[in-house]
């Protein structure tokens, strides 16, 4: 069965705990936790022994799995210490961003020979690094995620497939995602109204109100058989509690109907 869960930053303006419960009572299997610096540390990457107990008694409280984190930065210190506490508790996928500017040979290059680096290093870990195309980045739509792809070879790498992305790239993404099935191993998932460059208030991000045909990316990722995780991700101004879990459990019911409907839940 497909898992889904949703990234903890749409809870930033909360805790970690306040962020699992909500979640668990929209329906969600798990979460992914946010260690984005800056953003939203739910995970501190440079202290995480010191939540270890805090966050396994969350985890059993609220029912909820670690599906993935959202580490972003590729610093390989930091990585190091993302990837012992990923072994620790069990988090199968770190997420991280590509960097560089969209059109800059030199810059894609490298962010290449980072995967490769970390993918190398998740290695012993048995952890998935991921990386998805981002706006405004070196790797930024379809065609340059292949060329990724082609650049890393390491059965430790992912691509994390954000239809938002994907379709600010000017792309289609329930015909986009065809060419990166063979190493999709997970999903940021949300929609968006227009173009961008942004995606849109966070309002506009749940499942179902954007633009995105979201029920046919949604169909063609169950026709190829993926079985990674599917999270949420909703990024932008802080969200109360209410409006946060809101957007949440409207996209819960939008994705979880989809599956639905394909006889995949």
């Amino acid at each position: 069965m497909i898992k889904l869960g949703v990234n903890s930053v749409l809870f930033k303006h909360y805790t970690f705990g306040q962020a699992a419960e909500a979640i668990a009572k929209c329906g969600y299997d798990g979460v992914e936790i946010s260690a984005i610096p800056g953003m939203c540390e739910h995970l501190q990457v440079e202290n995480w022994r010191a939540q270890k107990r805090e966050i396994k008694a969350i985890l059993e409280a609220t029912g909820l799995t670690i599906l993935a984190s959202e580490v972003a930065s590729r610093d390989k210190k930091r990585m190091k210490k993302a990837l012992a506490a990923a072994e620790y508790f069990g988090i199968p996928v770190l997420n991280v961003g590509p960097g560089g500017k969209a059109g800059n040979e030199e810059d894609l290059i490298e962010t290449a020979r980072s995967l490769s680096e970390l993918a190398k290093m998740a290695e012993k870990y048995g952890v998935t690094i991921c990386c998805k195309a981002h706006v405004g980045a070196s790797m930024h739509n379809t065609e340059t995620t292949l060329r990724v792809m082609q650049m890393v070879d390491s059965p430790n790498f992912g691509v994390d497939m954000d239809p938002s992305h994907i379709y600010r790239a000017s792309e289609l993404p329930e015909e986009a995602i065809a060419a990166v099935l063979p190493a999709m191993k997970h999903i940021h998932i949300r929609d968006c109204k227009g173009r961008g460059p942004g995606p849109g208030h966070p309002s506009l991000q749940a499942c179902g109100k954007g633009d995105i045909y979201l029920f046919g990316y949604i169909s063609k990722m169950v026709e190829a058989g993926y079985s990674g995780p599917v999270n949420l991700e909703v990024i932008g101004p802080e969200q109360d509690m209410v409006e946060a879990t809101r957007i949440a459990a409207e996209s819960y019911g939008y994705i979880n109907a989809c599956l639905k409907i394909l006889n995949a839940r």
